[in-house]
């Protein structure tokens, strides 16, 4: 990856919540990752972790406590002009969780897809705008003939399916998706998953793309930074990461994901993480590079242990 260009950055990234009567909850303590151009970067963890805060970060929807998100070579959370704002909006779009709660159910299929065309001014007349609607809802696998309709009209996956063409109708760089399969049927979550990849093949678009799901993530994602109580304790590449989990939260995860054969599944060693593993009361930890592209959060000591268990 040291050759790919850097589409976005993530540097100390810290954000904090006041609980109120001084006390603050520290959501994300200062991580930072690169994402690179082209690339589908999956962020996975279990509920609570930070990675909604994370990304909600990187728009601008959370306020960062400190650090800053680069894009273009600007600080996208530091101040901005109303022009870079718009670029931006333009440039980074969001596939939210809940396709029922995040679609209008009393706009028409064809005003919500349309809305990102209208304020970024995305099409020269009326049959140019109709055309890109009508183009993407054929890239989603839905007919023309849906604009007319509401949101309540469709199923599950095809209300994602109209949350994706509104994101990438406007052609943006960059695509945050927050765990968007996570609400639908196991029946469509491949071609949800399959569409997402054939999108990405033929426009090449970046994503970043969220979920509790480590199976999920192994399909979709090239690398895969796993977050923990607000740090990333391992990021490496997904074939990488399967082949050598050194976090013990990693391989704690990774021992959760069901196997589909009963007997296996049921001599299977579930791996408990609780924190009780470390010793940092003489050294903390920090990102150590312990194989090319593959960081721990660990201190020497671990870091040590972790690089005598790494398979070449």
């Amino acid at each position: 990856m040291q050759n790919k260009e850097i589409v976005m950055s993530v540097k100390d990234m810290r954000v904090e919540f006041d609980l109120g009567k001084g006390n603050v909850l520290r959501a994300v303590k200062d991580i930072s990752f690169d994402v690179y151009k082209g690339e589908t970067l999956g962020i996975v963890g279990e509920s609570g972790s930070g990675k909604t805060t994370v990304i909600r970060a990187m728009l601008g929807i959370n306020d960062l406590a400190g650090g800053e998100v680069m894009f273009k070579g600007k600080n996208i959370c530091g101040k901005l002009s109303n022009k870079e704002k718009k670029a931006v909006k333009k440039d980074v779009q969001m596939i939210f969780q809940d396709p029922a709660a995040s679609l209008n159910e009393r706009a028409t299929v064809d005003y919500i897809i349309s809305e990102g065309l209208y304020n970024f001014g995305l099409y020269e007349s009326e049959e140019d705008r109709l055309r890109k609607v009508a183009d993407a809802l054929d890239s989603v696998g839905l007919l023309p003939e849906h604009m007319s309709r509401y949101p309540h009209e469709f199923s599950g996956g095809q209300r994602q399916r109209i949350g994706i063409a509104r994101a990438l109708v406007i052609e943006p760089e960059v695509v945050l998706a927050d765990e968007p399969i996570s609400a639908l049927d196991a029946s469509i979550r491949a071609q949800v998953l399959n569409l997402m990849k054939d999108l990405q093949e033929q426009r090449g678009y970046t994503y970043i793309f969220i979920a509790h799901d480590l199976s999920v993530v192994r399909y979709i994602a090239d690398r895969i930074a796993v977050i923990h109580k607000g740090n990333i304790v391992e990021l490496a590449t997904t074939e990488d990461l399967f082949a050598n989990p050194l976090h013990p939260y990693t391989r704690s995860l990774l021992s959760a994901i069901p196997v589909p054969d009963p007997q296996i599944e049921r001599n299977k060693v579930h791996i408990h993480y609780d924190g009780s593993e470390h010793d940092y009361s003489v050294e903390g930890p920090t990102m150590h590079e312990l194989a090319p592209g593959h960081f721990v959060f660990c201190n020497d000591e671990e870091a040590k242990q972790y690089i005598k268990r790494y398979k070449k």
